[in-house]
């Protein structure tokens, strides 16, 4: 088959489960293009040049903070592929209307139009997060892509984002889109109440390699130390800020605690300086982003993941963090919140525990519980590994995703 990936950033080392699902997809024979907007980061999974993504990739013209620039480079965009392409400004013509629909600015249309001349013909057309989603449906009406139009939604897309929008931005998505993959039975529901068809909705979870990240039983340090880790992109959403001020709770006490943060983003410097307030310097270490390997080679030296995720005062929610199969997949017990989708994932009181959200608290309970009953951990792994395997395993996940493109291509 031939298929098209539309992503916000790539390649991103936060978002392996899209990864994932491009490599698997290739590894089966499938040949994948992806659109996407340039990614800033200097760091790449090595998978990124194992499959030469990079060869596969196609950037759409980045914006300026300045309009004056945005307009001049949108009129010259348009003039030098009007030249090679003469169909070019009569689809742009045509997509003014559109444009207005998709609630995109006009002189957008050249930034998004360009990567995709001359005009491509796919099997099936996967865009990740809704907003693409609306941007592959604005692609086909401007007759620059053909192919079944499949969108999965995460967890921004149908929270922050649709606040942000004031409106369901979503209606002609839905009328128009072949199929629609909500990774949960969360948002499943949520895109029933905005108004999609439910008979074009299949729930598609994102999934991790369990071949990279192999089950390894968890017994107490000789020193008695506990390492406890969080990997996150350094964003509200995450509840960073609550996993460090249960670790200081607990490390007034326990001085035997590690808690290593693994991640990057707009909260580092506040994160630093909360850790310094709260004196935990000592206990509590922020070490930036991570490749995949050494994310699994700190997972290996862990002993409890942490994952407190909450609902950001902005009303922008997780999907199911993908950390938090990666490290059930090994062995790990977990300590997350009643968030999202995440109770589909975590089983609380068997493959871990679940507290509420911005409750540091009940971490902090829940963290010292498994700290104490270290006997508990062997059992909660194993049973976490089992669910990962059984619900989770990318492997089988891609095979049933290639099917969904056969049964609609």
């Amino acid at each position: 088959m031939k298929i098209a990936f539309i992503v916000n950033n790539f390649p991103v080392l936060s978002q392996t489960f899209i990864l994932n699902q491009i490599t698997g997809l290739i590894e089966k024979g499938n040949e994948v293009d992806i659109y996407a907007n340039p990614s800033h980061e200097l760091k790449v999974h090595a998978d990124v040049n194992n499959f030469n993504l990079m060869k596969r990739t196609y950037y759409f013209h980045t914006t300026s903070k300045n309009p004056f620039v945005n307009l001049l480079k949108s009129l010259r965009l348009i003039l030098e592929n009007s030249l090679k392409y003469p169909k070019f400004l009569y689809c742009l013509v045509k997509g003014f209307q559109h444009a207005k629909e998709a609630s995109l600015p006009i002189w957008m249309l050249p930034y998004i139009a360009a990567p995709f001349l001359p005009a491509k013909n796919y099997d099936i057309i996967h865009c990740h997060f809704g907003p693409n989603g609306i941007k592959g449906i604005l692609l086909k009406k401007l007759g620059l892509i053909q192919g079944k139009l499949i969108t999965s939604f995460h967890g921004y897309d149908i929270t922050y984002y649709l606040e942000k929008s004031g409106k369901n931005p979503y209606e002609d998505l839905f009328e128009i889109g072949d199929l629609f993959l909500p990774i949960s039975e969360h948002w499943k529901n949520k895109l029933i109440e905005l108004g999609c068809n439910e008979n074009k909705i299949i729930v598609h979870r994102m999934g991790v390699d369990c071949r990279k990240f192999s089950f390894t039983p968890r017994y107490p340090s000789d020193d008695g130390q506990v390492q406890i880790v969080t990997i996150a992109r350094l964003v509200e959403k995450k509840g960073v800020e609550y996993g460090i001020r249960a670790i200081a709770k607990l490390a007034k006490t326990n001085h035997k605690i590690e808690y290593n943060i693994i991640g990057d983003g707009p909260l580092m410097g506040y994160l630093q300086e909360r850790i310094k307030q709260l004196g935990v310097e000592n206990t509590v270490k922020l070490l930036g982003w991570k490749q995949q390997d050494e994310v699994v080679e700190i997972l290996n030296n862990s002993h409890i993941l942490l994952a407190p995720s909450v609902t950001s005062k902005d009303g922008d929610q997780e999907g199911i963090p993908v950390v938090l199969m990666e490290a059930m997949a090994m062995g790990l017990p977990v300590v997350s919140t009643q968030h999202s989708g995440i109770p589909e994932l975590v089983k609380d009181a068997i493959t871990g525990f679940l507290a509420p959200e911005r409750d540091v608290d009940a971490l902090a309970e829940r963290l010292n519980y498994l700290i104490e009953h270290s006997e508990d951990w062997l059992k909660m792994g194993e049973a976490g590994c089992r669910y990962v395997e059984e619900h989770y395993n990318i492997n089988k996940l891609n095979e049933d995703l290639f099917n969904i493109y056969k049964m609609i291509a």
